[in-house]
């Protein structure tokens, strides 16, 4: 059987925030999460997403002359 976690549970096991995991859940980035009522349940055996969000060190602002 498949043991749930909550989004804090999960946050805590990541060492992330538990509103990034709420925001992997809502752009379904984890595979198996549920959603009951206003909880979401994560099953255990998931790894981390990758965050998206980081860059590779580049600015892309224009630099200003």
């Amino acid at each position: 059987m498949i043991e749930y976690l909550t989004v804090k549970e999960m946050a805590e096991r990541w060492g992330i925030t538990s509103r990034m995991v709420t925001v992997y859940c809502k752009g379904e980035r984890i595979p198996g999460a549920l959603k009951k009522g206003n909880l979401w349940l994560i099953p255990d055996n998931v790894e981390k997403p990758n965050d998206n969000r980081k860059s590779n060190g580049k600015s892309k602002r224009k630099k200003q002359k």
